[in-house]
């Protein structure tokens, strides 16, 4: 299932990641925080793996910033979401970049099946019936809530309520991201709700991306 992304797709998905400033530490800690939860959903819709991750990362040719499951691993438990000290407390911007790249990549992968998702969620809303009682989307749910409560510092207090609301946001928001300007769009939700920039705002052309 897994496509080649040809350089010239991978430099102008690049070109796309512009900043409005250097972010700060909170700033980051935002961004990264957003990309593990994106990539927690689409784990639980399409059962994404450690290793098809790591295979997205060679078809875009990131294989020096994110080489094995170690490395993998170390970023997203740098998420300030998350249990545990053992993950590394800074991330830089081409790390999320890096991340950013291979979540359009899988989204774009398992359109279909996200596509599928997001229609029953449509229909469950307007036969006003639980989204849970669709068997495609019971099983996310399951698998996110399951996974949120295992992973992160507050999934023991967190509602459910509260979770079935951020998985059905992301779930959507992993449709869009998956689509033809989807690296754009994650791009701009990050910076949106990391920077406070409007989405309709005029990006510089060419900020300088260095590490943090």
């Amino acid at each position: 299932m897994t496509s080649t992304v040809q350089p010239s797709s991978f430099s102008s998905s690049l070109e796309e990641l512009t900043l409005p400033t250097q972010p700060d530490s909170e700033q980051l800690d935002n961004i990264k925080a957003q990309l593990d939860l994106v990539l927690l959903a689409l784990e639980a819709i399409a059962g994404i793996s450690s290793e098809a991750m790591l295979q997205a990362a060679t078809d875009l040719n990131l294989e020096s910033m994110i080489s094995d499951r170690v490395s993998l691993w170390r970023l997203r438990q740098s998420s300030p979401l998350r249990k545990g000290q053992g993950g590394r407390k800074k991330l830089d911007v081409d790390e999320a970049r890096a991340l950013t790249l291979i979540i359009c990549h899988l989204a774009k992968q398992y359109n279909e099946l996200i596509r599928r998702a997001v229609a029953l969620l449509e229909q469950m809303t307007e036969q006003n019936r639980e989204p849970h009682q669709a068997a495609l989307l019971g099983n996310y749910l399951d698998a996110f809530h399951n996974t949120y409560q295992e992973r992160m510092e507050d999934g023991d207090t967190t509602p459910t309520e509260s979770l079935t609301n951020l998985a059905l946001k992301l779930l959507i928001d992993l449709l869009f991201y998956g689509s033809n300007h989807g690296v754009r769009r994650l791009w701009l939700t990050l910076l949106e709700r990391s920077f406070g920039v409007s989405r309709r705002a005029s990006l510089p052309a060419n900020p300088t991306l260095g590490s943090s």
